[in-house]
């Protein structure tokens, strides 16, 4: 499947913030398509980067690492990131992984915005 049928990126919401949403699970053979759409808009330096979660139902180790790389590469670019909208199976792994101390994590795409 496409990057593109896969990850919707929206700019639209409010002004220097990027919305990524993937769909469906991230793991071995999706995590790739993610980390093409996250190197996309870190080259646009973008004030904040949103990953909405919504979508997702599982995330692997792959997808992990494609957040880390992110934050990583968004702390270099002085952008802001925050990870929204996790279901508890999600959410699980993050804290399992002890990362959520690592992102900012919030309920919400308007929280997401707003922080």
């Amino acid at each position: 499947m496409a990057p593109e049928q896969t990850i919707a990126v929206r700019n639209d919401l409010a002004e220097g913030v990027v919305v990524v949403c993937p769909c469906g699970d991230v793991d071995m053979s999706r995590s790739p398509d993610l980390r093409v759409a996250l190197r996309a808009v870190h080259e646009k330096r973008p004030m904040k980067l949103v990953v909405d979660l919504e979508q997702v139902g599982y995330m692997d180790s792959s997808g992990l690492a494609t957040l880390v790389e992110a934050m990583r590469t968004a702390k270099g670019n002085k952008t802001s990131m925050v990870l929204c909208t996790m279901n508890d199976k999600v959410r699980a792994i993050f804290e399992i992984a002890r990362l959520h101390q690592f992102f900012t994590i919030v309920d919400s795409l308007d929280d997401a915005i707003a922080v």
